[in-house]
């Protein structure tokens, strides 16, 4: 894909791989809007990329705020022009703690899938329906090996990306020649501070680098062909 002059929307885009993401996408040359629920955080990042000579924007918003992933969407198109790359990043564990299903509120199952997958829902259907009349768009949905497998205290978060893979993929097929291509990607455990709420004990040597995993990343989506088998657990057909 094309970067230069693209508009991007980068959802969790004030830390960690989002972050990591915009930086890059913008040194691409890519129109980046961020969003995330930190403002402070979120400007900074965005006064990072513009220092770099890059063209972003921050919008604060919570992406399980219905309201608020409209509102999202109408400042990309006002900002950074017709998205053509949507990036769902953002992500909760949803809950300040992990604990055995059993155990974990029935608060921390709604809100890890009112982050993790409703909310993704609601921006790629603002978005997806401009790509598809431009026969031209990527989408981005970025997911965890929890989705696969069942690890004891994650099921929370595990079910939200399991519940997310499955929308990436018939919204994939759904969209199958229209243009409009739709990506799921596991970047690995990364040294960010939603891995260091959940495991604070890990050691950060043992950890991916977000911008490390941004910079393959953008490579892959800029090149032709698949994404490498580390990321990839599947693409459009």
């Amino acid at each position: 894909m094309e970067l230069k002059g693209i508009g991007a929307v980068v959802t969790g885009g004030s830390r960690g791989l989002g972050r990591a993401l915009a930086r890059e996408l913008a040194a691409a040359g890519a129109r980046v809007l961020l969003t995330a629920r930190g403002e402070a955080e979120l400007a900074r990042a965005v006064d990072e990329i513009r220092a770099a000579g890059g063209d972003a924007h921050g919008f604060p918003a919570d992406v399980s705020d219905k309201l608020a992933t409209h509102a999202v969407a109408a400042a990309a198109a006002s900002l950074v022009g017709p998205a053509g790359l949507l990036v769902n990043n953002a992500s909760t564990l949803g809950t300040d703690r992990l604990a055995l299903l059993l155990d974990t509120p029935c608060e921390a199952i709604e809100r890890a899938l009112a982050v993790n997958v409703v909310g993704p829902f609601r921006l790629i259907k603002a978005v997806a329906g401009g790509m598809a009349l431009r026969r031209q768009g990527l989408v981005v949905n970025v997911t965890s090996d929890a989705g696969l497998n069942a690890y004891p205290r994650w099921g929370a978060y595990g079910l939200s990306k399991a519940a997310f893979e499955h929308l990436s993929r018939t919204l994939a097929v759904e969209l199958a020649g229209s243009g409009v291509a739709v990506t799921c990607v596991d970047p690995g455990d990364m040294d960010t501070q939603m891995h260091r709420d959940a495991v604070p004990d890990a050691d950060p040597a043992t950890l991916l680098r977000p911008e490390a995993v941004a910079r393959e990343l953008v490579q892959r989506i800029r090149a032709p062909g698949p994404l490498p088998a580390r990321f990839q657990l599947w693409e459009s057909p």
